[in-house]
């Protein structure tokens, strides 16, 4: 395929993904913090269309960098409300495309290592954070942040099945698998526990590609 229609495909995607947060929101009447993870799983998930898709990490990497900016004028102004959360220097949805970019030409060369470092912000901080507010009963404070034991619990098993199915379908070898997910997990789960004001979706993407590269 070539990369321009790539590109066509990964915007199509994402907006229609975009849309479908909206559209819960508006019809369902789901919560804001519910729509926000729909569409934070949903655009991570594009890393599978941009590695398989497109030919060169020069195009693959305009989407992020569009949604660098897209994201923060949204921010700013609420534009796509069913992915903000309306609180002031929580820039997450910013900083989750940064970290895309960054790794992108970093581990082109590395599909599976590329696509795996963002599953446990994809899969892991997600469920993490609805499963926390809702069902955290045992909290703890880390650098001013109130986390739950029930949601880092979350964090670790999705960050792991995620890691792990990340590595399996880019055809690596399913024990190696299996122990570098673990390992990724365990650092994401503490590196997101001690990151506050939505720097969690810097940090642990690159920590978490660190950790790959490093045991790879």
């Amino acid at each position: 395929m070539s990369d321009p229609l790539a590109l066509l495909l990964a915007f199509v995607y994402v907006s229609v993904v975009l849309a479908l947060g909206e559209g819960l929101r508006r019809g369902l009447n789901l919560s804001v913090e519910f729509t926000r993870k729909f569409v934070h799983i949903g655009v991570g998930m594009v890393s599978f269309l941009l590695v398989l898709l497109f030919q060169s990490w020069q195009f693959a990497i305009i989407p992020p960098l569009v949604f660098i900016v897209v994201n923060f004028i949204s921010y700013r102004r609420q534009i796509f409300s069913g992915m903000e959360t309306g609180e002031k220097g929580q820039l997450g949805t910013v900083f989750f495309p940064i970290s895309f970019a960054i790794l992108i030409p970093l581990l082109w060369s590395y599909p599976a290592l590329l696509v795996a470092s963002l599953m446990p912000m994809t899969w892991g901080d997600a469920f993490a954070a609805i499963i926390g507010r809702r069902w955290g009963a045992h909290k703890f404070s880390v650098v001013g942040q109130t986390r739950s034991i029930e949601g880092s619990l979350v964090m670790f098993v999705l960050s792991f099945v995620a890691t792990f199915i990340a590595l399996v379908v880019f055809a690596q070898p399913p024990v190696v698998s299996l122990a570098l997910s673990l390992v990724v997990a365990l650092v994401a789960t503490i590196v997101e526990a001690f990151s506050p004001f939505g720097i969690d979706n810097l940090t642990v993407p690159l920590t978490s590609a660190l950790v790959l590269f490093l045991l790879k």
